[in-house]
């Protein structure tokens, strides 16, 4: 089953976004992992081959939740063992990580709190994966 990695900046702590994060960790049915790292500085872990990596960034596509289901079934489909999402510092990311990455994923155009972000990248990881099970937890239309 294809892992699903959130990299972080920052401490998300004891929090009402914490809550959210816990909340959705604990429903989705495909492996997940949390890594933090501090604002500046630290090493990303080696990924698991073959991935795909996700850079949360303002200037990135706005996916509906069906597309982003779609993504990550053809990932999974493709045979990638791990999908990583990444949310950079408050400055964002470096032009490099940028266009290394596979996909720049925004969430619309306004720009979010960074623990607020991490809230709602898990509460669309639950809704796709949901989607492709069939739940009835996303309601179309």
């Amino acid at each position: 089953m294809t892992l699903l990695h959130i990299i972080a900046r920052g401490k998300i702590a004891r929090s009402p976004e914490a809550e959210l994060v816990a909340r959705y960790e604990k429903r989705l049915t495909w492996p997940v992992k949390l890594t933090e790292l501090p604002e500046t500085g630290g090493r990303i872990p080696e990924p698991q081959s073959p991935h795909r990596t996700v850079l949360l960034d303002e200037r990135g596509r706005d996916l509906s939740s069906e597309e982003l289901a779609q993504r990550l079934e053809m990932w999974r489909d493709g045979g990638m063992r791990e999908i990583r999402f990444v949310l950079g510092a408050a400055d964002g990311h470096a032009e490099d990580d940028r266009a290394g990455a596979d996909l720049l994923l925004a969430f619309g155009s306004a720009t979010w709190p960074h623990l607020l972000a991490r809230a709602m990248l898990m509460e669309q990881l639950y809704r796709a994966t949901s989607i492709l099970a069939g739940h009835p937890y996303h309601r179309a239309g």
